[in-house]
């Protein structure tokens, strides 16, 4: 069975702009001028998911995670 496609989703309530998701998947989160992420709106691939769920589960206030597309 197929896996559905995930994407990228920030808490912003949560988010203090501490920047960890964009040094761990830099492919797919860029921060703006005051640190905050800008995430890529695109699936997240398979060959990045591993990645992917490490940055979400390393967030110090867990405001980054992963979502079905």
């Amino acid at each position: 069975m197929d896996q559905l496609p995930q994407h990228l989703d920030i808490d912003w309530t949560s988010c203090r702009a501490h920047g960890l998701c964009a040094e761990l998947l830099p492919e797919h989160v860029t921060l703006d001028e005051w640190g905050y992420p800008l995430v890529d709106a695109r699936p997240v691939p398979a060959r990045t998911l591993r990645r992917a769920r490490r940055a979400a589960a390393d967030c110090p206030v867990l405001a980054l995670r992963l979502a079905a597309a």
